[in-house]
C-alpha cells in the first residue's frame, strides 16, 4: 500500500490539516472532527486488490469520521465497506445502529448512506471498500445488516478475519496477476460472511424469510457455478422448495434463475480473461470451466453481455507480449 499520510512527516502546526485534506477528500467526502488541542499520531495507508479497495489506519488520537447527508447529495460511489479492527476498539454507527467492535472482528456500512466511525483510542484498522454491483446479495438485505458485528470465532468469518489481515499487511507484495485473483476471492468470500450473518438476524416473518433464502441461493450459485448441472431444479432441491417458489423468488428481482446463473458464470469468465497469469488458456476452456461449452454459444452470450467477443475482450483488456 502507499502511505497517504504519516503525521510524523508534516510539520506539528500543518498536522490537523493536512490528516483532515486526506480523510475528507482523498477518502471522502467525509467531515473529520479532531480536537484540535490533540496531539496528532498516526498513518493512513491506501492500495488496490483488482477492484477492491484497500485502506489502512493507524492513529492514537481520538477523533471521529463522518458521511453527512449534504456530502451525500454532493455525489457518491456506489461502496459498501467493511471494516476490519486490528486493534483497538472503533465505534460505527449507522441506520439507527452502534457497535463497537473489539479485534479481529468485522463490521459493513453503506457508504452512500450517513454513517460514522468514531477513535476513542488508540486503533489500528483495515477497510476495505466493495464496488455495490460486485456483492452478489440484494441490496435490502445488505442494509439490514450495516453497523451489526460480524462475529469471526467461527463459520466463514473464522476464514475471513485472517486472510483479509494479510492481505492488508502483503498488499505491496503481491504480483498483479495473484493481486486479481485474490481480488475475486475476497469478494467471494466476503459475500458469503455477510449472506452467513444474515441468516443468523433473529426476527423471521415472510418477508426476512424470502430475504434469507435468497441469500443461501445466491451463496449455493456462487459455489456450484463450475457445476455443468447446475440449473433451477437443482438450487430448488438444495434448499428444500419447489421449483415455482424459487422462479417467484427471482421474479421480485425482475430476472430469472437461469439468467442469474448464467449472468455470474459470464462474470467470473470475464475475470478470468482479465487475468494475465491466465492469458494463454483457451477462451473455450475457461467458458467450459465456468458451466458454459460450445464456443459459439460462448462468444454469442458474452458479446450480448459486455458489447464485444471474448477474444476481443481480452485483448483489451490484458498488455500484449513484447
Amino acid at each position: 500500500m502507499g502511505v497517504l499520510i504519516r503525521a510524523q512527516d508534516v510539520p506539528p502546526q500543518q498536522r490537523h490539516a493536512a490528516w483532515r485534506s486526506i480523510v475528507c477528500d482523498t477518502l471522502g467526502p467525509l467531515d473529520c472532527r479532531i480536537d484540535p488541542d490533540s496531539p496528532l499520531r498516526g498513518e493512513i495507508d491506501a492500495g488496490a486488490l483488482g477492484s477492491v479497495g484497500v485502506g489502512r489506519v493507524r492513529t492514537t488520537t481520538p477523533h471521529s469520521v463522518h458521511r453527512t447527508p449534504g456530502q451525500i447529495r454532493q455525489g457518491s460511489r456506489e461502496l459498501y465497506r467493511v471494516v476490519l479492527a486490528l486493534s483497538g476498539e472503533p465505534v460505527l454507527e449507522q441506520d439507527g445502529r452502534s457497535t463497537r467492535l473489539t479485534p479481529g472482528r468485522l463490521a459493513l456500512y453503506d457508504f452512500a448512506r450517513p454513517y460514522q466511525l468514531a477513535y476513542t483510542s488508540a486503533v489500528d484498522l483495515a477497510v476495505f471498500s466493495l464496488p455495490r454491483d460486485e456483492l452478489t446479495l440484494p441490496h435490502d438485505s445488505v442494509a439490514r445488516l450495516t453497523a451489526v458485528p460480524i462475529t469471526t470465532d467461527d463459520g466463514t468469518g473464522a476464514l475471513a478475519a485472517p486472510l483479509l489481515r494479510r492481505v492488508t499487511l502483503d498488499l505491496e507484495s503481491y504480483r498483479p496477476a495473484s493481486a486479481a485473483r485474490l481480488s475475486g476471492v475476497v469478494m467471494d468470500l466476503l459475500t458469503t460472511v455477510i449472506a452467513e450473518r444474515a441468516e443468523q438476524t433473529a426476527a423471521l416473518p415472510d418477508e426476512s424469510r424470502a430475504r434469507t433464502l435468497q441469500l443461501r441461493v445466491n451463496a449455493f450459485i456462487e459455489e456450484h457455478l463450475d457445476d455443468p448441472g447446475l440449473d433451477p431444479a437443482t438450487v430448488a432441491a438444495a434448499h428444500h422448495v419447489s421449483v415455482r417458489q424459487l422462479h417467484r423468488l427471482f421474479e421480485t428481482r425482475g430476472t430469472t434463475v437461469a439468467a442469474w446463473i448464467r449472468h455470474r458464470r459470464l462474470e467470473r469468465c470475464r475475470r478470468e480473461l482479465a487475468d494475465p497469469a491466465l492469458r494463454h488458456v483457451p477462451v473455450s476452456l475457461i467458458a467450459a470451466r465456468w458451466g458454459l461449452p460450445g464456443s459459439a454459444h460462448f462468444s454469442r452470450l458474452f458479446r450480448q453481455a459486455y458489447g464485444m467477443p471474448p477474444a476481443e475482450y481480452r485483448r483489451a483488456r490484458l498488455p500484449q507480449d513484447p
